[in-house]
Order: structure tokens, then sequence, then C-alpha cells
């Protein structure tokens, strides 16, 4: 039986690295498994970047989004990209971000008469809103992109929040959901748990809060040190640890010395060990995502991946999978009240642990499940798609 030939498109790649990046990286690398894949990305702006990976990739010309570490396709200016995608011959096409990559993607699976899926990541008007602060440019350039969306045939979600969103821009359709998942498996080293614990200085009443991803202010930062603020003000034996990088490092780190919190506040960088890192969730007692801006983080599967809760804040959409205090945990949207919660979280032992063993079963999906489900989806589009 003939190889599917399928194309994944995205508007960022390797080296930079996000939630987007590592989901169309899993789905290459699973996908592979039964069926010849093509990523087509922009080019990296490191010029010395080796792209060293096990699936093929087809690279576009680029340029710089001022103000920010992103670039952006340029497809339309780039005749050798053009010419490798009209000679691709795929027969499925998913599209992981709406930008002038992904829109390459629409117009050849429209001009070929090819099924093409549309993956919702990001909730793209607060995006918008958040970069340039300005509701008239977020809701016109919210529109042009749904434009573009409508022209995919099938629409695929995060979760069911992101579906709403989606279905409230105007999409055509309501999207079906597809959750994300993650290649971390469960550690069983403790004793390599145990020593981080020791690396983090942890007293025997303290607890070990959590953030990994982005150091910046757009994931609502500020108002985890201002709820860990009021923390240190209770009393409340904790050690904080922050894992990642970007643009407001210094900035929190400035925040965290104002409220004398220094000593108990630990900023780890960037871990790429994934060994390392799944060492670090179980070792933490409580995962801490108090973002607007995310629709469903890669880092809240993770944690849970270690038997590790998190707590959201409320109507955001990274907590629509989460059943409160019983996979997780939700807050409302106030730096007292979010402290207050985490306080409230360690008096029932008993329910904490229900919390994270639920957590466990309930939110951790392996890449391997998730892409053979998308995998099985697939074959069913293009069956229904060659009967229209």
């Amino acid at each position: 039986m003939k190889k599917l030939r399928i194309g994944l498109f995205i508007d960022s790649f390797f080296p930079m690295v996000d939630g987007v990046v590592i989901a169309v990286h899993n789905y290459a690398l699973e996908l592979s498994k039964y069926a010849d894949v093509i990523v087509f990305a922009p080019q990296p702006r490191d010029k010395n970047y080796h792209n060293d990976l096990p699936y093929k990739t087809v690279r576009c010309k680029r340029m710089i989004v001022p103000f920010t570490d992103y670039d952006l396709g340029t497809p339309a200016f780039d005749r050798k990209y053009h010419k490798i995608l009209k000679n691709a011959k795929l027969d499925l096409i998913h599209v992981h971000s709406p930008f002038e990559v992904g829109r390459t993607g629409i117009l050849y699976a429209n001009k070929h008469h090819v099924p093409v899926i549309a993956s919702l990541h990001s909730q793209l008007k607060k995006d918008f809103l958040n970069r340039t602060k300005s509701k008239l440019i977020a809701h016109i350039a919210t529109k042009q992109i749904v434009q573009t969306l409508n022209k995919a045939n099938y629409f695929w979600a995060v979760n069911h929040k992101v579906a709403d969103i989606f279905e409230s821009y105007g999409l055509k359709e309501k999207p079906d959901v597809h959750f994300n998942g993650t290649d971390l498996v469960f550690n069983e080293d403790m004793n390599a748990v145990n020593d981080l614990r020791k690396h983090i200085k942890q007293k025997d009443e303290e607890k070990i809060l959590l953030f990994v991803g982005r150091i910046d202010f757009i994931k609502n930062l500020d108002f985890l040190v201002n709820s860990l603020a009021i923390l240190f003000k209770k009393e409340f034996p904790f050690q904080m640890v922050f894992i990642g990088s970007g643009p407001d490092e210094k900035a929190i780190q400035k925040m965290v010395e104002k409220a004398g919190m220094s000593s108990i506040v630990r900023f780890e960088g960037r871990i790429l060990d994934r060994q390392l890192l799944a060492q670090y969730y179980q070792a933490a007692d409580l995962f801490v995502f108090p973002s607007h801006y995310d629709s469903s983080s890669l880092v809240q599967i993770e944690a849970a991946s270690q038997k590790t809760p998190a707590i959201f804040l409320e109507n955001t959409a990274t907590a629509d999978t989460v059943t409160a205090d019983h996979n997780g945990y939700i807050a409302k949207d106030d730096p007292e009240a979010f402290a207050d919660k985490i306080i409230h979280i360690f008096k029932d032992e008993k329910a904490y642990q229900n919390v994270s063993e639920n957590a466990y079963h309930d939110l951790f999906y392996t890449w391997e499940d998730v892409v053979k489900k998308a995998y099985d989806k697939y074959i069913d589009i293009l069956h229904n798609f060659k009967d229209q």
C-alpha cells in the first residue's frame, strides 16, 4: 500500500521553540511511522543552524517580526519553495498556523483538490491585542485570518474552549477537539528527584511550586509574583522554581528581589534535558499557571505526566480540561484568592493525593497516542473527501 504524503505547515519552526513548534515536531516524528511527511516552514534566523531532523523540511524565505524573536515566512517571494511545493504531490495537508506559510498550504490544497485540516492552537484576537494594544487592529487582523482559515475543509482545536473561541471569531463551523500530548513518561528515579529537592534546598515543611515556560509578562507572571508575595507575608512555607527563559526574566527577578523573596525563588533557565525536566515536575508539589494567554499549554500535560496537579485561573482557555478539585485546581482572578487557594490545597493531604492521581489519569496524553488517533482520522477524511 502506497504511503500517504502529508504536508505539515507552520509559520515558525526550529531553532525557535514554542508549543506549536513542539506539537508539529512530534506530529512529524510520529506520522513518519505511517506516512511520508514534509514540514513546510520559514528559514531559521540563525544561518549556522543545522537542520538535523529525521523528517524532510522545506524552508521558505522569511522576515523578522519587529520587537519579537519570531520570524514570518514570506513564501510569496520564494520561487524555489513554490517549485518544491508544486511538485510535492501531497495527499493531505495539516496547517498549524494561519499566516503566510499556512496560507500557502490551504491554497495548495484548494488548487489540487486535497483535504486540508486547520489546527487552532492560539487565541488569535488576544494575541493581536497583546502585541498591538489596539482593539481595532486586533479585530481586523483576526477577521482576515478567519477568512483564510475558512478555506480549509476541517478544523481541529486543542480544547473545547478554543473551539468556542474560534466559532465566535466567525469560523464557518465549530472545530473538532484534538488534544495535545507529551513525550514525557512518568519518572521512576526517585533518587534523582530527592537529589533535586536537595538542590532546591527544600525544607521538610516547604512545598515546591513550579512554573515552566516562557518568562514573559504575557504569561501573567507579574500576577504570579504578587501571589507569591502574599504567600510569603502569610508565612506559607514554599520554594518557587521558574524554568525557562524570555524577554522579561530580569524584570521578574527584580520583582522577586523587591518582595524580599530571592532566597526562596529560583530561576533555573531553560532545561533541554527531558528526563531532568520530568524530575523537576515530579519534585514539585504544585504547577502554577495563571496565564490568560495560553490556549492549552503543553507544560500542563507534562506536569500531569508526573502526577503533579496544576492551578489555573477561572475562565481561562488553558483551564478547560480541568475539573476543579478533581484533576486540578481553579482560583479566582485575584492574587489574594490565588494565594489562599494554594494554602487551602495543602490542608487536606488525602484530597491532594486524589487530585494528583486524577491529573495523571485524566490529563496525561502521549504524542504516540494523540498522533495515531490523528492519522486514523486522516484516513477517514481521505475516504470521505474522495466521495464528495
